[in-house]
This record gives structure tokens, sequence and C-alpha cells, in this order.
């Protein structure tokens, strides 16, 4: 059954790969960027199957006009795929202060406002699925990424608490969690902070740790969300790519043994 879709971010990378594969599908897809004329191609593509709207995701008022707008167009928005956002590299000490305001803006606040608008539409619907594209440094850290770990991480506990409150409207909640895929995230949709040698020999060696087998296909991933999208019963969590797991269940095995090791101590700070 056709569904109406609406994706952020849909110019390049996942946005627009799985635009398409939801098109091709047979399904209604509203794409939004900074600049329409990004669109343009789709359009041309995939003729009135295919929505476009300029859309800056730090602009509240835009945000909720966007909603409204596909909702007028569509009649219904049945998904709501968060996809905008973009990567800040650099130590925590060197980012600027506008440099993190417009990380948190973006990739959290950006979400916010667009979840915010959507639900009323979904909950007179009875109905919707909200898709919020986390990350795996949602779950886990990476070094020189300190702004954006902190970003997804606020997604993952928005997100999280969003599904128990919405689960009784009929509305599901899925956190897309890729592991690092090809896409342009770490090349031109990227922010650098300006470097100092201080923290050189640390970036020199995630950069050297940063192996082309690391690197996930993102064509590969479009057969993986559409299905999820399709589903009766989307899962709240969905990791991408074959280095996901390994890397969190590793971490997590490590933080479960740091938690027991200190268990008598934490116990113990309950008092009696």
């Amino acid at each position: 059954m056709s569904k109406k879709i609406l994706i952020t971010g849909a110019s390049r990378g996942f946005g627009k790969l799985w635009a398409q594969g939801l098109l091709n599908n047979g399904h209604q897809v509203a794409v939004t960027a900074r600049n329409v004329n990004d669109l343009d191609d789709l359009v041309h593509q995939y003729g009135d199957s295919v929505f476009p709207l300029q859309l800056d995701v730090n602009d509240r008022d835009a945000c909720f006009l966007a909603i409204n707008k596909v909702h007028e167009h569509f009649g219904a928005i049945d998904v709501l795929v968060n996809n905008a956002g973009y990567g800040l590299f650099g130590a925590i000490e060197e980012t600027t202060e506008a440099q993190a305001r417009m990380q948190i803006e973006t990739n959290f606040f950006g979400l916010l406002w667009l979840t915010q608008a959507v639900l009323p539409v979904m909950r007179a619907q009875k109905s919707g699925h909200i898709v919020q594209v986390s990350s795996i440094l949602g779950l886990v850290t990476l070094p020189v990424l300190g702004l954006y770990n902190a970003s997804k991480f606020a997604v993952e506990g928005l997100s999280e608490t969003l599904a128990s409150e919405v689960k009784d409207f009929g509305i599901n909640v899925t956190m897309i969690e890729p592991n690092g895929f090809s896409t342009d995230w770490s090349g031109a949709s990227s922010v650098q902070t300006d470097a100092s040698e201080t923290y050189e020999p640390l970036k020199k060696a995630f950069n050297e740790s940063l192996t082309p087998d690391i690197w996930g296909k993102p064509e590969a991933t479009v057969k993986a969300v559409v299905n999820m999208i399709e589903s009766e019963s989307p899962p709240l969590r969905l990791l991408l790519g074959k280095m996901a797991h390994p890397f969190i269940t590793s971490v997590y095995e490590q933080r479960v043994k740091s938690w027991n090791d200190f268990k008598e101590i934490s116990d113990a700070a309950h008092g009696a």
C-alpha cells in the first residue's frame, strides 16, 4: 500500500537514495533541501510522485510550515524521515561556540521541530511512523567527533522517550543507526574546526584507523530502509552496516563489566 512520506536532507547521500528506493516501490515522497533546485533531478525522474520543498531545519516556523504543506499536498503523512544533518570534525577544545551551537541546532533541534510539527497530524490519523536518522555514535563515541556524538546521543534519548509517549496513538518510532558509509558526510557535507598542534597526534591516529574496509556502501542500505518503512512492526532501533554490531557490543560489554566492578560502591551510595 502506497505511503505518503517526508524525507529531509534529500538532495544527496542517504536521503536521496532512500527517496529513490521508496519512489521506485510506488510510494509518494516529499523531499526537502536547503536549495530546492538540488531536487530537480528527482522531480524530472519521478514527476508528480515527488513533492520538493525548500527547508532549513534550523528554522522552527519553516519546519511547521513544511509539515502543513506536505499534509495539504498529500492529504496525509504516514512517515517522517528526519535525515537532515552533518558532521562536525575536531577536538572538543578546538570547537567554537558558533560551531557547537550550529551542530546541535541542526542535528537535534531541527529533528525536534519536525517531530513536534508532525505529531498532531499523526495523532489525528491514529497512525504514523517517525524515523530518526541517528548513528552508532549515538550509542558509542569516537574522538574528534565530540559535538556530533553529543547531538546523536541527544537524538537517542529524545526518540526512545518519544516512542513510549506516542505508542498508544498508533505511532511508531525508529532510530536508524548506521556505521560509517562512503557518503560525503565526512567530506563535502562536513565542517572542520581550526586545527591546533595539540591534537594532531590524536587526529593522525584517528585518520589512520579509517581503513577503506570499514566504510559501507550507501546503496546497500536502500533495501533495508525500504523494508523497515514498509513493515507493519518496525523496530525501535535499526543498525546499518556490518561494523555496527560488533563495535557496539564490545563497548557495551566493557560498560557492563565496569558497572559490575563498582557495584558494591554503587549500591552503598543508595544509603540504608
